[in-house]
């Protein structure tokens, strides 16, 4: 069982024609359960800042604007895959065997990509001999 786990957030978008990320948030969970808590509560938070509830005390009145429908639907995704536990045990269960868990939603501008990986797996590739080519 992997113990520490190393989880990311980032947006990614283009720039002068260059693929840019902006780092939102890293976070080493103690936990298997606080790494999803984590990863669950960044997905959320995502979501909320780019689909505010229009009750909410922060958005003035006629601020939000419905999109058309053909419009990707990221907050939707993000809210989607906070609320799917089957999906949250398969994260747990990739996570809890030492592997890489992406999950990545976009629109026309951003992607918006979290990832969580075991620390003891990361540990574990760092022992594996290095590949030593010759100087010339």
């Amino acid at each position: 069982m992997h113990d520490e786990f190393l989880c990311h957030v980032t947006a990614y978008g283009t720039c002068d024609g260059q693929r840019i990320g902006v780092p939102l948030g890293t976070y080493r969970a103690p936990t298997l359960a606080l790494a999803l808590w984590w990863l669950r509560d960044r997905a959320s938070w995502i979501a909320e800042r780019l689909d505010p509830s229009p009750e909410s005390p922060n958005v003035p009145a006629g601020a939000l604007v419905p999109v058309a429908e053909d419009v990707p639907d990221v907050p939707g995704v993000l809210r989607a895959w906070c609320a799917d536990d089957v999906r949250q045990e398969l994260v747990a269960d990739e996570l809890a065997a030492g592997r890489l868990v992406r999950i990545a939603a976009n629109d026309d501008t951003t992607e918006y990509e979290l990832l969580a990986e075991s620390v003891d797996a990361l540990r574990m590739q760092r022992t594996v001999p290095a590949l030593v080519l010759p100087v010339a």
